[in-house]
Protein backbone atom coordinates (compact mmCIF):
# COMPACT_ATOMS: atom_id res chain seq x y z
CA UNK A 1 0.00 0.00 0.00
CA UNK A 2 1.22 3.29 -0.84
CA UNK A 3 1.99 5.68 1.97
CA UNK A 4 0.94 8.90 1.01
CA UNK A 5 -0.05 12.14 3.69
CA UNK A 6 -1.65 15.23 3.74
CA UNK A 7 -1.47 17.12 6.73
CA UNK A 8 -1.71 20.55 7.62
CA UNK A 9 0.74 21.69 10.13
CA UNK A 10 4.46 22.75 9.14
CA UNK A 11 6.53 19.77 9.14
CA UNK A 12 10.63 18.90 8.93
CA UNK A 13 10.88 16.85 6.30
CA UNK A 14 14.16 14.55 7.83
CA UNK A 15 12.36 14.01 10.61
CA UNK A 16 8.99 13.06 9.24
CA UNK A 17 11.04 10.69 6.82
CA UNK A 18 12.63 9.34 10.02
CA UNK A 19 9.39 9.04 11.42
CA UNK A 20 7.78 6.98 8.62
CA UNK A 21 10.33 4.94 6.96
CA UNK A 22 9.43 2.21 9.58
CA UNK A 23 5.73 2.18 7.89
CA UNK A 24 6.99 0.69 4.41
CA UNK A 25 8.17 -2.53 6.39
CA UNK A 26 11.45 -1.96 3.95
CA UNK A 27 13.54 -5.56 4.43
CA UNK A 28 16.76 -4.77 6.27
CA UNK A 29 19.63 -5.01 3.30
CA UNK A 30 17.37 -4.95 -0.07
CA UNK A 31 17.23 -1.33 -0.36
CA UNK A 32 20.46 -0.43 -2.06
CA UNK A 33 19.19 3.37 -2.73
CA UNK A 34 17.01 5.86 -1.45
CA UNK A 35 15.94 9.38 -3.14
CA UNK A 36 14.31 12.14 -1.52
CA UNK A 37 12.64 15.95 -2.54
CA UNK A 38 11.97 18.07 -0.48
CA UNK A 39 9.78 21.41 -1.95
CA UNK A 40 9.48 24.16 -0.03
CA UNK A 41 7.49 27.75 -0.87
CA UNK A 42 9.18 30.46 -2.26
CA UNK A 43 8.52 34.22 -1.37
CA UNK A 44 8.04 35.46 -5.38
CA UNK A 45 6.13 33.55 -8.15
CA UNK A 46 5.87 35.34 -11.31
CA UNK A 47 7.69 38.79 -11.10
CA UNK A 48 5.86 39.39 -7.67
CA UNK A 49 6.51 38.72 -3.97
CA UNK A 50 4.23 36.23 -1.83
CA UNK A 51 4.00 36.14 1.94
CA UNK A 52 1.90 33.09 1.91
CA UNK A 53 -0.11 31.04 0.26
CA UNK A 54 -3.04 28.98 0.80
CA UNK A 55 -3.34 24.99 -0.30
CA UNK A 56 -6.33 23.80 -0.99
CA UNK A 57 -7.22 19.84 -2.29
CA UNK A 58 -9.84 17.23 -1.89
CA UNK A 59 -10.20 14.91 0.75
CA UNK A 60 -9.98 11.21 -0.08
CA UNK A 61 -9.19 12.20 -4.12
CA UNK A 62 -6.16 13.91 -3.68
CA UNK A 63 -4.70 10.87 -1.70
CA UNK A 64 -6.07 8.19 -4.75
CA UNK A 65 -4.12 10.09 -7.25
CA UNK A 66 -1.25 10.17 -4.94
CA UNK A 67 -1.57 6.54 -4.13
CA UNK A 68 -2.14 5.72 -8.40
CA UNK A 69 1.12 7.99 -9.35
CA UNK A 70 3.13 5.73 -6.76
CA UNK A 71 1.50 2.76 -7.81
CA UNK A 72 2.56 3.92 -11.59
CA UNK A 73 5.92 4.75 -10.35
CA UNK A 74 6.31 0.97 -8.97
CA UNK A 75 5.69 -0.37 -12.18
CA UNK A 76 7.29 2.06 -14.42
CA UNK A 77 10.86 1.53 -12.65
CA UNK A 78 10.58 -1.38 -10.81
CA UNK A 79 11.13 0.50 -7.19
CA UNK A 80 10.24 -1.35 -3.68
CA UNK A 81 8.52 1.42 -2.35
CA UNK A 82 7.10 5.46 -2.03
CA UNK A 83 6.35 7.97 0.04
CA UNK A 84 4.93 11.17 -0.92
CA UNK A 85 3.89 14.09 2.22
CA UNK A 86 2.21 17.28 1.03
CA UNK A 87 0.54 19.82 3.09
CA UNK A 88 -2.40 21.63 2.76
CA UNK A 89 -3.83 25.25 4.76
CA UNK A 90 -1.99 27.93 4.63
CA UNK A 91 1.67 27.96 4.05
CA UNK A 92 4.40 30.50 4.87
CA UNK A 93 7.95 31.17 2.33
CA UNK A 94 10.64 28.55 3.46
CA UNK A 95 8.24 25.88 4.74
CA UNK A 96 8.07 22.33 3.42
CA UNK A 97 5.38 21.81 1.35
CA UNK A 98 5.93 18.53 -0.27
CA UNK A 99 7.88 15.37 0.76
CA UNK A 100 8.59 12.47 -2.13
CA UNK A 101 11.17 9.97 -1.17
CA UNK A 102 11.80 6.32 -3.41
CA UNK A 103 13.28 2.95 -2.20
CA UNK A 104 14.68 0.99 -4.53
CA UNK A 105 17.84 -2.10 -5.16
CA UNK A 106 19.40 0.33 -7.37
CA UNK A 107 20.14 4.64 -7.77
CA UNK A 108 18.60 4.77 -11.43
CA UNK A 109 15.32 3.66 -10.48
CA UNK A 110 14.91 5.87 -7.42
CA UNK A 111 16.02 8.95 -9.03
CA UNK A 112 13.84 8.53 -11.79
CA UNK A 113 10.90 7.30 -10.09
CA UNK A 114 11.42 10.28 -7.62
CA UNK A 115 11.38 12.53 -10.18
CA UNK A 116 8.22 10.62 -11.83
CA UNK A 117 6.59 11.67 -8.45
CA UNK A 118 7.19 15.11 -8.49
CA UNK A 119 6.28 15.84 -11.88
CA UNK A 120 3.11 13.93 -12.19
CA UNK A 121 2.14 14.89 -8.98
CA UNK A 122 2.27 18.51 -9.59
CA UNK A 123 0.41 17.93 -13.23
CA UNK A 124 -2.15 15.52 -12.25
CA UNK A 125 -2.97 15.96 -8.13
CA UNK A 126 -6.57 17.89 -7.69
CA UNK A 127 -4.07 20.69 -5.64
CA UNK A 128 -5.18 24.54 -6.03
CA UNK A 129 -3.04 27.11 -4.94
CA UNK A 130 -4.27 30.44 -3.89
CA UNK A 131 -0.98 33.32 -3.15
CA UNK A 132 -1.12 36.17 -0.71
CA UNK A 133 0.94 39.10 -2.28
CA UNK A 134 2.44 41.94 -0.55
CA UNK A 135 0.65 44.48 -2.17
CA UNK A 136 -2.17 42.86 -0.37
CA UNK A 137 -3.88 41.27 -2.98
CA UNK A 138 -4.42 37.49 -3.69
CA UNK A 139 -4.48 35.36 -6.94
CA UNK A 140 -5.13 32.00 -8.02
CA UNK A 141 -2.40 30.13 -9.60
CA UNK A 142 -3.42 28.84 -13.04
CA UNK A 143 -0.48 27.27 -13.92
CA UNK A 144 2.66 25.20 -11.75
CA UNK A 145 6.03 26.45 -12.73
CA UNK A 146 8.25 24.14 -15.33
CA UNK A 147 10.78 21.75 -13.00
Amino acid sequence: MPLVRIVEEAFQPWSLLAELEPELGLRPGGVGATAVFAGTMRDFNEGDTVQGMTLEHYPGMTERHLERIIDEARERFGILDALIVHRVGPIRPAETIVLTAVWSAHRKAAFEANRFLMEELKHRAPFWKKEALSDGSSRWVEQNTPG
